[in-house]
């Protein structure tokens, strides 16, 4: 009864999803606080495929409030602009966060990291530093989309950045009970591997590629750069 309250989700006169009730976003607000994109991540009720229009109005809203903010804020902004595919935002957000706090290249009162790597607020919030390592995985595996039969989808490189044209990845966790581990070079997928833990049906998605497996417990499954099968 109190969720059918809820108000849905608004596109404003900007192209904005809007924050309030009213059609009231300033587009020169640059606050640290996006909460409103909260279905973007870490929710899912906002994807390209589902809720398109929505989709480009929760861009339009993550580009309004700019790429500043405190530590634990431009890590939270890693994450969207992951959601939203952008490697290369995503991975600008990452390069702000690790700026040394109260040097000449921040722009905002206590943004970036102290020399110990801890995120800076100040003082300190450890949600930097856990936001961060989540926006990483984010932009290297997503599975937080269903398909038609209600399974969740592994969508791999998702949101990887032009600056990391080569590297490797272990043990990242999707839903669904699997283990993904990823290596790529030139921009693009080499081979992954999948550890089914609970033997669920297993759907794969890369760029624009679709596999479905049936799984068992306990066993690994290879793939090559084309989602085929080793």
């Amino acid at each position: 009864e109190l969720r059918s309250r809820i108000a849905p989700n608004r596109v404003g006169r900007l192209g904005q999803l809007q924050e309030w009730l009213e059609d009231k976003d300033d587009p020169d607000n640059k606050h640290r606080h996006v909460s409103h994109l909260w279905g973007l991540h870490p929710g899912n009720e906002i994807t390209q495929e589902d809720t398109p229009d929505v989709y480009k109005a929760a861009r339009k809203s993550l580009e309004m409030r700019g790429d500043e903010g405190t530590g634990w804020s431009m890590g939270w902004k890693v994450n969207l602009w992951a959601r939203l595919r952008d490697g290369d935002r995503a991975f600008k957000l990452l390069n702000n966060l690790m700026r040394l706090t109260g040097s000449s290249q921040t722009e905002y009162t206590g943004g970036g990291i102290y020399p110990n790597m801890f995120d800076s607020h100040p003082p300190f919030q450890i949600d930097g530093n856990f936001g961060v390592s989540s926006g990483i995985a984010e932009m290297l595996v997503q599975s937080h989309r269903r398909d038609a039969q209600g399974d969740y989808t592994l969508e791999l490189l998702p949101a990887l950045p032009a600056a990391w044209s080569e590297g490797r990845v272990q043990g990242l966790c999707g839903r669904g009970g699997f283990e993904v581990d990823i290596s790529w070079k030139g921009g693009g997928l080499a081979r992954v591997e999948i550890l089914s833990k609970a033997g669920r049906r297993c759907v794969i998605q890369y760029k624009g590629q679709t596999l479905e497996l049936k799984t068992e417990i306990g066993a690994t499954y290879r793939l090559d750069d084309c989602l085929r099968r080793e």
